[in-house]
């Protein structure tokens, strides 16, 4: 029980070095993945309707 009682003190040493990133930065950051994770969606969602037209095509056949 002491090494995690050892482990606790540790850890809310070292959280008093991060540095915290303030609201403004926060918010900039979250609307970078929100985009981000919308660009990737639609590509992925354009290369799997290309594939799919593609198998089609030869299965068609």
């Amino acid at each position: 029980m002491s090494k995690f009682s050892e482990y606790l003190k540790e850890t809310k040493i070292e959280l008093k070095h991060v540095i915290w990133p303030n609201r403004r930065q926060t918010v900039y950051y979250t609307i970078i993945v929100i985009v981000l994770s919308v660009l990737v969606a639609y590509l992925l969602g354009l290369f799997d309707f290309a594939f799919l037209q593609g198998l089609q095509k030869i299965i068609s056949y």
